[in-house]
Parts: structure tokens; C-alpha cells; sequence
């Protein structure tokens, strides 16, 4: 399950929690920016949980989120860390070359085998890194919009965060 804007997260997981009874492996995404999610991936860091750490991608206010990079890429640390430590299945959501590698520390130090977590990236972005990753024996999970309305999800996507584009149109040109 996705994670939208602050305002619809109690209402994801109470469904996240009514699903995972009949369907164990349904996961959702927590979003490192927000003040809360330290305390949420606590509780959801227990046996058989699948959690995706992102950063965040829609402006919060002040009072709910963290607003700069180096506070959120913090808080990322922080939330990663706990899943990792924890006896779920952490999915890190994140094109970082420095998180990446903050990570596969964090697994090592946590004593977590390659197949015990997971790398998502967006398909089309820093395709370099999924060959690295998966050669490495990593699992490497590729997303990418489908569909009707891809370039309406896209347009949102920009919407949201317009450095975005920038991130976007870097990686095309350096083909990676």
C-alpha cells in the first residue's frame, strides 16, 4: 500500500492491518520525512512485515515533516536502521548512491543475508546501479508506471516535487 500525504496515513494502515490478515505479505511504504514514521517503523518492524523506506515526495508543512535534505536524509537513516534491526522485510526505496551504500552497511551490521531485503528504484533511472545491485547478488525490484494514465502519474510525480525533473533529466543524460 502507498503512502500519500500525511493526512491518509491512519487510514492506510488500518487497512494495511486488516489486509495483512488474510494476505500476510501485503506491504506498504513509509515516508522518512514525516516526524511520525520513526515510531511507525517500530511497530511495523516485526516478523513478516514488508516495509518500503522512501524519502517522501509531496511538501508537508513544517509541522508534520522534515523540510531539508540533510534532516530528512537523517531521519532515513534513522527509520532504515530500526527496519533493519528489526525482523520484517525492509524494502529500500532510494536512487542515493550514499543511502544505497548506507544501507548494504546497515544490513551487514544488522547480520541480514541478501535475500532478507530488498533495493526498489524507478525504472528508467540510474539503471547503472540495478545492474550493480543485481550483480552483486542483491535483490533489485524495478518500478515503473503503466497503463492508460502513466503520464498523467508522471505529471503528478513532477507536480509534487519539481526537482524531480532535474533528478529525471540528470540521470537520462548520464544514462544512468
Amino acid at each position: 500500500l502507498d503512502a500519500e500525504d500525511h493526512t491518509t496515513l491512519d487510514s492506510m494502515f488500518a487497512i494495511h492491518e486488516e489486509l495483512r490478515k488474510d494476505f500476510p505479505q501485503t506491504g506498504c511504504v513509509i515516508q522518512a520525512y514525516l516526524f511520525r514514521t520513526e515510531a511507525d517503523a517500530r511497530r511495523l518492524a516485526e516478523a513478516g512485515s514488508r516495509v518500503r523506506l522512501v524519502k517522501g515526495a509531496y511538501k508537508e508543512p513544517a509541522e508534520v515533516a522534515y523540510q531539508q535534505k540533510r534532516e530528512i536524509d537523517k531521519a532515513y537513516v534513522r527509520v532504515l536502521k530500526t527496519l533493519m534491526e528489526g525482523e520484517g522485510y525492509p524494502m529500500i526505496g532510494s536512487h542515493d548512491p550514499r543511502l544505497i551504500s548506507i544501507a548494504q552497511e546497515l544490513a551487514r551490521k544488522a547480520g541480514r543475508k541478501l535475500d532478507e531485503y530488498e533495493f526498489q528504484m524507478l525504472y528508467g533511472i540510474r539503471s547503472d546501479e540495478h545492474l550493480r545491485l543485481a550483480a552483486e547478488g542483491h535483490r533489485m525490484r524495478v518500478y515503473t508506471a503503466y497503463g492508460t494514465d502513466w503520464y498523467g502519474y508522471f505529471m503528478r510525480r513532477l507536480a509534487e516535487k519539481p526537482a524531480n525533473l532535474l533528478f529525471f533529466v540528470r540521470s537520462t543524460l548520464t544514462k544512468g
